[in-house]
This record gives structure tokens, C-alpha cells and sequence, in this order.
């Protein structure tokens, strides 16, 4: 498809949903809310239904896909949908042999470290991931107006994974190659930007209505770093699905420093963790861009009372933006109470209704 070809905008049903609107930074209803990892292991409907199943086969089995990200939705009542995957599914698509691990995250067996290893990374094609497409389709009827949030994991963090093999506190692999061979360094995350986009392009013609890029790892570097080694693969991403017409949402834990630079890179939509408060984000990054978070996840273990004040201070940093869209300022923990996720979406629509 060319980008000519290319459908324009979120499909059309939900096109005035409070979450769109506030991307666009345009008036809304009430401050729209969603949760990062509201499906999941927080909710017990979401246990029952993954027991036996690996989660990479559970990521790939659409009726399974549909079900668990439809849940939060009918139990939280939240303004968006999350398309239930994970961040290495693409890797896996194309042939990279890794498996995740229950209490470690993604294993790969062969970490990649040469110019050899790069010849693994193929690019991807939507014949690499049908039940891509046939999941978000049974999502979109199902979902109706309500809109469906496509992701990626971001080139940075899908190269530390590569490179040290797994999770890492430090990623001395990936930074000694970042520092030692930049050469290497700049065309593996190159590779990992078209597959990426790659990846958001098949979500986003199934009918996802924004999507959101995760750099999880990214603030273990510093901005300059940023800005010379990661930032112009972030910028590929960004750029090859800017002609869907569709919000773009960039997120990363830790990265209070680089969020001036996360908006340059493309977003229309900056996340902002738990550490900055949303209107000093927003003098970080600048105008022209709406701001989603950022309430602190660990928050949701304290009575529902003090959750609220939290959310009240979230809202009241938020006042005067151009456009908010609430969530917390990482993913849901997976000993967080469901009905507290509720009551937070309750108490933000009360206090928000216009």
C-alpha cells in the first residue's frame, strides 16, 4: 500500500470519542482515561482465561487477543482499548527465536552482538502476522465507538532486548555496542525502526485508531545519546505512519530529561511517568502536543480515598493543557485491586464532566 493508498484518520466511528479529541487537543466531554497494562494479570477474568497458555500463543489466537483486551473496558469502563500483544511479537514474527518467561520477561536464545546476527532481522510483512489483522478486525466491531490503541515496542528497547539477551539493569551490552560500533549500533536500529513500522502500519489499516510506541528502557540514556544514537530511528517510526492520519503516542519510563526530545521525535502524544508533574512536562516538551499520565501505579494499593487526592493533584497539574489524556504513569501492577482501577476512572469522569 502507498501512502496514497493509505485510509486517512481514525476510522470514523470513532473519530469523536473523548480520547481522539483529546489527542487532537480539542475540547472533550470529560478528560479521557485508559490504564497501560489494563489487561492483565490484574484482572482475575484475565487469569482464568490465560491458565495453560503461553503468552506468546495467547498474543497470537485472535479470539483469545479479543477477549482479554475487551475486559477492561466492560469492567473499568475506560475510554480506550489497548490491543492486547506484546512488544516482541514482530521479532518473533520474523523468526528471531526467543521465548518470555514467566518472572523474567523475553529470553532471546541467540542475542545479537555482530554484523552476522543482523542478518536474522528480515523485514515484516503483513503475512507475518495474520491474526494481526483478524484480531483488530473482531476488536472494532465489537468495540464500536469506542477506540482501539495499536503499539509497538520502540527501537531502542527491542535492541536491548536483542543485545543482552533479556532483561537488563544496566544494558552494558547494548551500551558498549552503542558506544563501540555505532556503525552496527545505528543499522540494527534502522532494522528494528522499519519493522516496527511496519508493525504499527498492519494495526493501524485493521482499524487501530491511534497507536502508541513504548520505549520502556530508553531512560537509562542520557538526551544527548538520545538525540544522536535512538532519536532518528524513533523519528523513522513515526514519520512512515504519520500519512495514516492517526494519533501517535510516544511513552517512556524514566525519561523526565528526554520528553523535550520524545515530542521531536514525531509524537502527538508524550507520556509522561510518575516523576514529572504534567505541567512541568509540558514546558519540557513544548506546545503542539497533548500529554497523557501520569498518576504513580503504586498509588492504586492505598485506599480509594487517598487514590483520589493523587488523581485530584494529576488533574489539577493538568489544568490549562492543551490536551490530557489520564492514565498512570506506567503499567497497572499485577496486585492491583481491579475495583480500584473503577473507581479511578469514576472519580476522574466525575470531577472532569464539562
Amino acid at each position: 500500500m502507498t501512502a496514497d493508498d493509505r485510509p486517512k484518520g481514525p476510522p470514523s466511528a470513532t473519530a469523536d470519542s473523548a480520547f481522539l479529541k483529546a489527542c487532537r487537543r480539542e475540547p472533550v466531554p470529560h478528560t479521557p482515561v485508559w490504564f497501560m497494562r489494563q489487561a492483565g494479570r490484574s484482572l482475575p477474568e484475565y487469569r482464568k482465561l490465560r491458565e495453560g497458555i503461553a503468552m506468546l500463543d495467547s498474543c497470537m489466537r485472535p479470539d483469545l487477543v479479543t477477549e482479554i483486551t475487551l475486559q477492561p473496558v466492560r469492567r473499568h469502563g475506560v475510554d480506550a482499548a489497548i490491543y492486547f500483544s506484546d512488544i516482541v511479537v514482530p521479532l518473533k514474527a520474523i523468526g528471531i527465536d526467543l521465548d518470555i518467561k514467566p518472572g523474567v520477561g523475553p529470553v532471546v536464545a541467540q542475542p545479537i552482538r555482530s554484523r552476522a546476527d543482523l542478518e536474522r532481522l528480515r523485514p515484516l510483512g503483513p503475512d507475518d502476522v495474520p491474526y494481526v489483522t483478524e484480531a483488530i478486525g473482531m476488536l472494532t466491531r465489537e468495540l464500536g465507538g469506542t477506540p482501539l490503541i495499536g503499539f509497538a515496542g520502540a527501537p531502542f528497547t527491542l535492541a536491548s532486548y536483542l543485545v543482552e539477551g533479556g532483561p537488563s539493569r544496566n544494558h552494558e551490552h547494548t551500551k558498549a555496542m552503542m558506544y563501540g560500533d555505532p556503525e552496527l549500533w545505528a543499522e540494527l536500529l534502522d532494522r528494528l525502526a522499519g519493522i516496527t513500522a511496519s508493525f504499527l502500519s498492519v494495526q493501524i489499516e485493521a482499524g487501530a485508531s491511534a497507536v502508541q510506541l513504548f520505549d520502556s528502557w530508553v531512560g537509562a540514556l542520557a538526551p544527548e545519546d538520545y538525540r544522536q544514537r535512538v532519536m532518528p530511528a524513533s523519528v523513522k517510526v513515526f514519520d512512515a505512519v504519520a500519512g495514516y492520519g492517526v494519533p501517535r503516542i510516544h511513552f517512556g519510563v524514566g525519561t523526565g530529561e528526554l520528553l523535550g526530545l520524545m515530542g521531536e521525535a514525531g509524537a502527538d502524544v508524550v507520556g509522561v511517568d510518575w516523576r514529572v508533574p504534567l505541567d512541568e512536562a509540558a514546558r519540557r516538551v513544548g506546545p503542539g502536543r497533548a500529554l497523557q499520565g501520569n498518576i504513580d501505579p503504586a498509588v492504586l494499593f492505598a485506599p480509594h480515598s487517598a487514590v483520589a487526592e493523587q488523581a485530584d493533584r494529576v488533574l489539577r497539574a493538568a489544568e490549562g493543557l492543551e490536551g490530557h489524556i489520564f492514565n498512570l504513569g506506567h503499567g497497572v501492577l499485577p496486585d492491583t485491586d481491579p475495583e480500584a482501577l473503577t473507581r479511578l476512572v469514576a472519580h476522574v469522569h466525575e470531577r472532569t464532566a464539562r
